[in-house]
């Protein structure tokens, strides 16, 4: 049995958003069965969690052959047993794989800077100074991707897991209109968390989430 770690409770801004939900989303789509064991703000720095996630952080994942931490690796772990992720052929694989690092090293290395900007820091006056330069960065990023996406409903054609993890990658500027507004980039975002999986697995999350103890809550 697969067995993913979530937590239990995180702030609303994270609801939605949290890492997990690229696991569950890849779960989804590949037919696979899954529990999730939900973990605390305590329980993650234990020694027994960190021997499965060294940082402290989700997901962790593990089934009858491995265990594994980083939701990159997971990803592909879980890919490699679903030709719904990544397809048959050598070549078309090794590009699906090649559009999950290029989500997360050129394009969600850029993202994040914005966004912990705008959710931390939106106020001060270092922030102001620096985020235009930070968007700019963003803004030549996005228009790349585009470039390659063109006119194609999926980076190589049809749905994989790089277009899972890049979608999971845009959803971070959903405060912002950069996504949204551009007429290649927007419509394939909704192309791809429109798509069944990403509802049930994001509704999964949200569910494991509002079931926290008011305990946690409170935190």
């Amino acid at each position: 049995m697969i067995t993913i770690s979530a937590y239990n409770w995180v702030p609303d801004f994270a609801k939605g958003f949290v890492r997990d939900l690229r696991v569950r989303w890849a779960l989804e789509e590949a037919g696979l069965d899954y529990t999730v064991k939900l973990i605390d703000q305590d329980e993650k720095l234990t020694p027994a969690y960190r021997a499965w996630q060294p940082f402290c952080q989700v997901p962790a994942y593990r089934d009858d052959e491995v265990t594994l931490f980083e939701s990159g690796a997971i990803l592909l772990h879980v890919a490699q047993r679903s030709e719904a992720l990544l397809p048959a052929d050598p070549a078309e694989r090794a590009r699906a794989v090649a559009w999950v690092f290029a989500a997360l090293n050129s394009i969600e290395i850029y993202v994040e800077p914005l966004a912990v900007i705008d959710l931390f820091h939106a106020g001060e006056d270092w922030a102001k100074q620096r985020c235009p330069q930070v968007e700019q960065a963003v803004r030549k990023r996005l228009a790349d991707l585009a470039a390659a996406l063109g006119d194609r409903p999926y980076l190589e054609g049809r749905f994989t897991v790089g277009d899972l993890m890049m979608a999971t990658v845009l959803r971070i500027l959903q405060d912002t209109d950069l996504v949204t507004s551009d007429p290649v980039l927007g419509p394939y975002l909704a192309r791809c968390v429109g798509r069944p999986p990403f509802q049930k697995a994001l509704a999964a999350q949200l569910t494991s989430l509002q079931a926290a103890p008011a305990s946690a809550a409170a935190r």
